[in-house]
């Protein structure tokens, strides 16, 4: 009989996994999904959902709808990947990780079935989601997509709402290589009159979505184009203090420029729940915004580390986000910048160093993954674009040579991949 440490363990290496090897573990198509959820006899079927799509901004706009979805006094389901430190970050409800040992007793009860299906780790993982929701009896869950959407092991579900934050490149073996292909597949989990919250487009991608919502038959909103975020400024911590169009004055916990068009695509989007007939207060607007990373347990968002020397650190991983967080740290007050950086191997590596700034301090290091890209290799393409540094082979090793480097006026930043913020959170 496993224990739960046996299980985990089960699910890292046995099941083939993304987060750990990349492309290997991708399956394409539905068919083990389906026979999944009807082996436990379609566990989503008995809760609303509320379906996130989209290239960047997923996590953010998830995690801060399940806190609003909370104080508003629902019992709040939230499905979310990858995670940082503990597996059970992806499954939460009412901001809490998934009980141990029900995901212990899920792998040992179903292992035979497991072992003959053979699904990917995503698929496991969705199935136990989706079952843990149900025994929980959720009202509502909040479910972020995988990869893509059309063919994303999520897309089972048929949502209340379905959100698109925005379109990037990423994922591109996978998705596509023109940004109408990659909306094309994100616009998969459009559904037949199932409302749907575009956040930001560009030319090529509005008419993939218009085109597919007019097909099917779903209402389209534009966040956009509707602009119920008025204006904004920054708050000394980082947040944000936002002036919207129907709840007055926000105050948002979480940092980053790139939160302002998350907040205007959960603003629309909590308009478009209302006329559902969710009942959504606001001072559970006003609360959510305020405390999401407590509610919620989101991490990893320009999330402050230290004050002295300021060290933060931030997810964004593909050009979309990175480029974000480079106008951020533009943003910063210090005497001098000091990045600790490393990316795994599928992403567009060149595509990210050519954004970053030419003047920093930079320490490359791997994140604790097979899929990380090793630390001396990073460095050499890192020279192609006027980039200057030094190597140090784990997360903990590269921070520590940052602070011995940096002045007390300085700044740390710590990022280029999820798993590098991972390992630096786990102290690692």
């Amino acid at each position: 009989m496993m224990n739960y440490e046996e299980v985990i363990k089960y699910l890292t290496e046995s099941v083939p996994m993304f987060q750990q090897i990349g492309k290997a573990a991708y399956k394409e198509g539905l068919d083990t999904t389906l026979l999944l959820d009807s082996h436990f006899n379609h566990p989503h079927r008995n809760f609303k959902t509320i379906h996130v799509a989209g290239t960047n901004g997923k996590g953010s706009c998830s995690h801060t709808i399940a806190s609003i979805l909370q104080q508003s006094g629902y019992k709040v389901g939230l499905f979310t990947s990858p995670h940082l430190i503990d597996f059970r970050e992806r499954i939460r409800v009412n901001g809490v990780m998934a009980d141990k040992e029900f995901v212990r007793k899920f792998v040992v009860e179903n292992i035979e079935l497991f072992d003959r299906l053979k699904p990917s780790f995503f698929e496991l993982t969705t199935a136990m989601a989706f079952k843990y929701f149900e025994e929980c009896k959720v009202d509502i869950a909040v479910i972020e997509v995988g990869m893509g959407g059309r063919l994303d092991c999520t897309n089972i579900i048929t949502p209340v709402l379905s959100i698109i934050t925005n379109i990037g490149f990423d994922h591109m073996q996978f998705l596509g290589n023109t940004l109408e292909k990659i909306a094309s597949e994100k616009a998969g989990i459009i559904k037949k009159g199932v409302p749907v919250v575009i956040g930001e487009t560009k030319p090529e991608t509005r008419k993939v979505f218009a085109d597919k919502a007019a097909e099917v038959g779903a209402p389209i909103h534009f966040a956009e184009d509707k602009k119920p975020l008025v204006s904004w400024e920054t708050m000394d911590g980082g947040g944000f203090i936002y002036k919207t169009a129907n709840y007055g004055e926000i105050e948002g916990e979480l940092g980053g420029i790139y939160q302002i068009k998350n907040t205007n695509t959960i603003l629309c989007a909590l308009d478009r729940l209302k006329e559902a007939g969710i009942n959504i207060p606001g001072q559970a607007i006003r609360e959510g915004f305020a405390e999401v990373c407590l509610i919620s347990g989101f991490m990893g968002r320009w999330q402050k580390i230290n004050s002295c020397p300021l060290t933060v650190c931030d997810a964004g991983h593909n050009i979309d986000g990175i480029s974000y967080v480079v106008r951020q740290l533009g943003q910063c007050k210090y005497n001098k910048l000091h990045i600790v950086m490393g990316m795994v191997n599928d992403k567009d590596i060149d595509g990210v160093l050519e954004l970053l700034p030419k003047d920093a301090h930079y320490i490359f290091t791997k994140a604790s993954i097979r899929r990380a890209l090793d630390e001396h290799e990073l460095l050499d393409k890192a020279r192609k674009h006027g980039l200057e540094g030094e190597t140090a082979p784990t997360v903990k090793e590269a921070l520590a040579t940052a602070r011995k480097a940096a002045g007390s006026n300085d700044m740390i930043f710590v990022g280029g991949s999820c798993f590098i913020v991972a390992d630096l959170l786990a102290g690692k």
